[in-house]
Parts: C-alpha cells; structure tokens; sequence
C-alpha cells in the first residue's frame, strides 16, 4: 500500500463517518418535527350508548381483555400512543376497529358480528402488533374456544339469521 492510498482510504472512512451522522442526526430531527404534527392524537373514547346483551360475563371480560382497546369507546391509550409514528398507526387501528365493530355503540349501526367469531377463529384478532405489546390478550386455546362459543352466543351467528329468515318466509 501506498502512502496516497492509505490517505485516500483514511479520507474516505472519515466522509462516510460525516454522511451517517448526517444522516442520523437528519433522522433525529425530523422525529421531533413530527412529533408536532396533528396527526394520531385523537384520543377520544366517546361515551359507551348501549353494549350487547353478553352470554356471560367471561365473554365480555374476554372480549374487553383482548379486543376492546380497538372495538370499544373505551381504549386505554398507552404512552407510546402519543409519539409519531407510533401514534399514526395505533389511532389507525382503533378508527378502523371501531368502524367494523363498536360494542360501545350497539344497536346503534349495522354491524357484521358474525365477521368478529370468524376472523378469532382464523387467529386473525387479536393482531399480531397488538398482542406483541399486549401479553394479556393472548387467550390460551380453552380460552380462545370458549371465547368463540360465547361471540357466538351474545352476536348470534349467520347459521342462525338464515334459519330465522327462512322460518319467516314460511310462515
């Protein structure tokens, strides 16, 4: 190696040192910008109007244990829930949770209950994400069976409707 060489790669190992603390300290910078952007800070919880008539009180306790932060007026809005992105993303969750199915305002709009028994027993809900911060909402199998039979008991199930309908029908 040549002197010239080494100066060279020395040169260069201190502009790559340079354009990642550019690049980091870029990175701080925008985090703070962001944090000042109205975005993801509705933490509202409407009041509760009216809930289902539960099977058992475990079905509703199951169900405020795993899935009410998002499907209810009455999320617990942790600290982390205050900082973007994070926050973007959490305030997504419950707005689209709460679209699909409020338990906090039954009666009140068409909901598809029978989609929430579904997408439990898929394993589709609890999320992932959630479950990751959330250790309490994941249900052991028993759980998760007995929860089922009870969101199918309070919400009733398509099974149900149709036979209701048909029975109509005839008579």
């Amino acid at each position: 190696m040549t002197l010239s060489s080494i100066v060279n790669l020395i040169f260069m190992k201190s502009n790559i040192k340079s354009i990642l603390k550019i690049i980091f300290f870029g990175l701080i910078t925008i985090l703070i910008i962001i944090q000042f952007l109205p975005i993801g800070k509705n933490h509202t919880n409407p009041p509760v109007m009216k809930e289902p008539q539960w099977d058992t009180p475990q079905t509703r306790a199951t169900f405020i244990r795993a899935c009410a932060d998002c499907h209810s007026n009455e999320t617990k809005w942790p600290w982390y829930s205050n900082i973007a992105p994070v926050s973007w993303l959490i305030q997504d969750h419950v707005d689209e949770g709460r679209e699909h199915l409020n338990i906090s305002e039954w009666g009140m709009r068409k909901y598809h209950e029978d989609d929430a028994v579904k997408e439990v027993e898929k394993g589709a809900m609890p999320l992932e994400g959630y479950l990751f911060l959330h250790s309490e909402a994941k249900l052991t199998q028993q759980e998760k069976e007995e929860f089922i039979q009870g969101l199918k008991a309070t919400f009733g199930s398509e099974e149900e409707e149709t036979e209701h309908t048909e029975s109509e029908i005839e008579e």
